[in-house]
């Protein structure tokens, strides 16, 4: 595996990542949507990774490289949560059912939170592992000189 191919795993977990906390911030934002345009509230949305192998040439280097079987990350797909929305009684409310009920999307605040710093963390040891996969080929090429 060589620099760039480091550089490209760890782009490819930034780009997921990204993905993920633009689902977390959606589901935040849509923490009280009761309505939405396939009919009733909100529903929670979050990314599937896939570990997928890299792609490389067939250079001797690539060869060496599918023998260590590095991985990088896609999003495959998003999922929406299957998880019933969560029913408050405002009989006043507009979208209110004839019990008096509304349907409320089916957002943890606490947990999107959550889900949102590891999303952070994630993206940061990204950023650290790419910027020490930088500075190697730096100290590599300072070598040369």
């Amino acid at each position: 595996m060589d620099f760039f191919t480091s550089m490209d795993i760890s782009a490819s977990a930034l780009a997921a990542e990204r993905t993920r906390m633009n689902l977390i911030s959606s589901n935040l934002a849509n923490v009280n949507s009761t309505r939405t345009a396939e009919g009733g509230p909100y529903r929670r949305k979050d990314a599937v990774f896939t570990a997928t192998p890299v792609k490389e040439g067939n250079s001797f280097g690539a060869a060496l490289s599918r023998a260590n079987e590095a991985k990088s990350v896609q999003v495959t797909q998003i999922n929406e949560d299957q998880r019933p929305p969560r029913l408050q009684y405002e009989p006043g409310h507009p979208d209110a059912d004839g019990n008096g009920y509304v349907a409320y999307p089916n957002v943890n605040v606490v947990e999107e939170m959550a889900d949102m710093i590891t999303a952070s963390r994630s993206y940061e040891a990204n950023i650290t592992a790419t910027n020490a996969a930088k500075s190697m080929a730096l100290k590599t090429l300072d070598l040369l000189r």
